[in-house]
């Protein structure tokens, strides 16, 4: 049977200052619940948030001095590898119990985890996102009530922007005018640009130009699965070769993992100000949730492909992000030749 997951990937968890310091986090994650710890060592676990004795959440107990994490129910505590290490009671810890984990990486300011066979969790395999460690930036997470492939296709198709955020920060009307192009490079990932040359400026960059002077903007997404994207807005005035910039050039996370069937972790950043944080909440609350809930609303239940959905030009990257983990999800589910 396929599932919507496709396991043997990287999926984020977390920002690292989501779990405080030799804390815990009770986080759903692909239709389960997860504990994250933060260990006195400084590394960090993650085991199924359910003891496997009497399933109470293991984050309403506390995480010890030597890292142990002890159930409130019965006080049976387990280690990062999910074993039994203590029993309060007169006898050795129970052998057989334990619970479960997942590989955990802490990378990029996030908490990376990997739902699939374990001796494949290659590390080198997260997607590269150096560039959020980067000062004058704060890092937030809010959940969207959405489908996460709904979030992609959102993302991967800027085209949008000229109608939902025209009052945020509208392109004001220079897509219609620009170039895509959709590309795959050496690491897997897929890449959907917009560039657009000698346009007008959005509005909220006229202030800086001489009146009537034009730009050359890009928008370039790039797309790991299943849902770790990248946005670099870059602006120039028109004819300088792009040397021009009006802002330096942003590069900015989009990271969706699955909360569940209808609902997705979006993590993301921007400047350290109230005006930003307020700004970006517009942008994924007040605009584009509500597209992708009604979206959601709409299908009701059945797969996008069976929807029969009408496919435009500009859907080339999304389409191409939905196809591979298609691909990737076959090959999870394929059944071994017998021997």
């Amino acid at each position: 049977m396929m599932s919507d997951y496709v396991r043997n990937l990287w999926y984020m968890a977390a920002w690292d200052h989501e779990v405080p310091e030799s804390g815990m986090l009770s986080r759903r994650l692909l239709d389960e619940q997860w504990l994250i710890a933060r260990l006195p060592d400084g590394g960090y676990a993650m085991l199924i948030d359910r003891c496997p004795h009497r399933f109470v959440p293991l984050s309403k107990g506390r995480l010890d001095e030597a890292g142990v994490i002890h159930c409130p129910y019965h006080g049976l505590g387990f280690d990062r590898s999910g074993a039994c290490v203590h029993n309060p009671f007169p006898a050795p810890p129970p052998a057989h119990v334990r619970a479960r984990t997942m590989p955990v990486v802490h990378r990029h300011r996030g908490l990376w985890f990997w739902p699939g066979e374990v001796d494949k969790a290659d590390p080198a395999l997260i997607p590269d996102f150096a560039f959020v460690d980067r000062p004058g930036m704060q890092r937030s997470s809010m959940v969207i009530r959405g489908h996460y492939e709904l979030l992609t296709d959102n993302l991967m198709d800027l085209t949008h922007a000229e109608f939902l955020h025209v009052k945020s920060f509208g392109v004001n009307g220079s897509i219609f005018a620009g170039r895509q192009s959709v590309m795959k490079d050496e690491s897997g990932a897929i890449w959907n640009n917009w560039d657009m040359t000698d346009v007008a400026a959005p509005m909220w960059a006229e202030p800086m130009l001489a009146p009537g002077e034009r730009i050359d903007q890009w928008l370039h997404m790039r797309w790991h699965a299943p849902a770790s994207m990248a946005l670099t807005v870059g602006l120039a005035r028109a004819g300088s070769g792009r040397g021009d910039m009006l802002i330096p050039q942003m590069t900015n996370p989009h990271i969706i993992t699955p909360e569940s069937q209808e609902s997705s972790h979006y993590f993301y950043d921007h400047e350290a100000t109230p005006e930003a944080a307020a700004l970006a909440r517009q942008v994924f609350v007040e605009e584009d949730e509500p597209m992708i809930e009604a979206a959601q609303a709409a299908l009701n239940g059945q797969d996008f492909w069976d929807a029969r959905p009408a496919i435009l030009e500009t859907d080339a990257g999304a389409i191409r992000a939905r196809r591979r983990l298609m691909q990737l999800r076959r090959a999870e589910a394929a059944v071994p030749a017998a021997a």
